[in-house]
């Protein structure tokens, strides 16, 4: 996680500028000791690059991360807010949810905290008058979307670094605080994250679990969720955004029909991943509604498709 001392070192170099630690320290009041650890984590993270000056002195400026563009267009279009002040790591994480109205309730059940740990959070917004509207429900006020984009910047790039720690090729489908779904590219990273805690095979290659075999191309979908149950539903929804082509429809549908998910169930989870249109739409032919309409947002299969298909896998 983004720390503030670490924001306020992007803060101080977020100009382009060179510095020593020793400057650093002095300008942040940080100490020496804490403001060398913390220049070893982000360039390790890739946000800041070093070279040696007069003397060997160790000289630090920020790279182009997408972490430290989000940061400088935060300050570019709002730059008389003292940002190191407002964001800590809590509020960065609830700022992501922040894109539209919801509970605090809300909230505080995908991260896991109270619902004080939530309103804590929330207070340097509030005061600002950068909440709106101001409960039972908050979001953003519309002028601060580069805030939003800078907290969802920070928190794929911690998810990417996390999983790149165990497969280097991982890229990032989506994500929230807590959760992620990523690709990878190699059969040794698919290796590495099968025999990882916290990692679990999801997507298409998930559908075995529950009696369907399909053939996978590639490296299987993988996602981080500690200490909570897979669901078939979220394998649904994995599927789509990996690939929302006809035939991953055909084979979401095929799912849904033999386990019996409930429609209700899986629009409340499709509701995270933008997709509840998608799953209204996939519902019509379930229910017997196979007339085509051109507002769709999916392609969905002829009922003699469809037949076919539960036929060839055996769903009744």
């Amino acid at each position: 996680m983004l720390t503030k001392a670490g924001l306020a070192l992007l803060d101080e170099l977020s100009a382009g500028r060179e510095s020593t630690p020793d400057e650093l320290a002095t300008e942040t009041e940080y100490s020496q000791g804490h403001i060398y650890h913390v220049l070893d984590e982000l360039l390790e993270d890739g946000l800041l690059t070093e070279t040696r000056g007069s003397k060997n002195r160790r000289l630090v400026r920020v790279t182009n991360h997408p972490v430290v563009e989000s940061y400088r267009n935060l300050r570019s279009k709002l730059g008389h807010v003292d940002w190191i002040e407002i964001l800590s790591p809590a509020t960065l994480q609830v700022c992501w949810f922040l894109d539209e109205p919801r509970r605090v309730t809300e909230i505080a059940d995908r991260l896991d905290i109270t619902r004080q740990g939530v309103y804590n959070a929330l207070s340097p917004l509030k005061h600002r008058a950068m909440l709106s509207p101001f409960g039972p429900e908050y979001a953003l006020v519309e002028d601060l979307s580069p805030l939003l984009t800078f907290a969802r910047e920070v928190v794929t790039h911690e998810h990417r670094s996390r999983a790149r720690e165990l497969a280097p090729s991982a890229t990032v489908e989506w994500c929230d605080p807590k959760r992620t779904l990523i690709r990878v590219q190699t059969s040794e990273d698919t290796s590495a994250l099968e025999s990882a805690a916290d990692w679990r095979v999801t997507g298409l290659a998930r559908f075995q679990e529950y009696g369907l075999q399909f053939f996978l191309a590639g490296e299987p979908a993988f996602w981080y969720a500690p200490d909570e149950d897979l669901t078939p539903s979220e394998v649904v929804c994995h599927t789509l955004v990996l690939d929302s082509g006809s035939r991953r429809v055909s084979y979401s549908m095929l799912l849904i029909e033999k386990l019996d998910i409930d429609q209700d169930t899986l629009t409340d989870t499709a509701t995270w991943y933008d997709l509840e249109t998608a799953v209204a739409a996939m519902y019509r032919p379930l229910h017997g509604e196979f007339g085509v309409a051109d507002d769709l947002p999916v392609v969905l299969p002829s009922e003699s498709e469809f037949t076919a298909l539960k036929e060839q896998y055996g769903v009744s």
